[in-house]
């Protein structure tokens, strides 16, 4: 790799995000066993994500994971996306919980997948509408597939959208900043 490559702070940036985005797997397993307001006994433990409203500690990290791979994909390209997809279900099946493998790895990788589905054609256009548009729809996406097969029932459907929302709201303002940091350098869009 030539040396104005290396230091390019599009790919910089790029492999932070990446790096980011990777962690959000370990954390939100680490998360949903060890960091609530409450723990359920051989069970998630659980934050209140709104009044009466509870969901496992690990959506936060998921609600981030999705935002994360929009910036891997806008400063490394789609090739990279599609990696750390890959490379996200596999980290995912090997971290969840036995009983939860299935639904962890498959609710990741669809997401994830309709995450860029929906993020790609819409980022050079508007990249904070993107960033929500995208996180929403993987949010959703995740939310259903994990809740029918980890469990078979959407009881928790409501928390599980809302605590992972909560982290994409927040995560807007990056987008923006980026957005800005963006035109302001020239950067265009890998």
């Amino acid at each position: 790799m030539e040396n104005s490559q290396m230091t390019d702070p599009r790919r910089l940036e790029g492999f932070l995000a990446l790096i980011a985005f990777g962690l959000t797997i370990p954390a939100a397993n680490w998360l949903i066993g060890h960091a609530g307001t409450v723990c359920v006994p051989n069970g998630p433990c659980l934050i209140p994500v709104a009044p009466g409203i509870m969901a496992p500690s690990g959506v936060l990290m998921i609600g981030l994971a999705l935002v994360l791979r929009d910036f891997v994909q806008r400063r490394l390209g789609l090739r990279f996306a599609w990696a750390a997809i890959v490379a996200g279900t596999a980290l995912s099946a090997l971290l969840a919980p036995p009983a939860l493998v299935l639904a962890s790895a498959t609710a990741f990788l669809l997401s994830e997948t309709a995450d860029l589905l929906v993020y790609t054609p819409l980022q050079r256009r508007n990249l904070v509408l993107a960033v929500f548009a995208s996180s929403l729809v993987g949010l959703v996406v995740d939310s259903i597939f994990f809740l029918a097969i980890a469990f078979g029932d959407l009881g928790y459907l409501p928390g599980q959208v809302l605590g992972k929302l909560w982290m994409v709201l927040l995560a807007l303002p990056l987008a923006a900043w980026l957005r800005r940091a963006d035109a302001r350098r020239g950067i265009l869009p890998a």
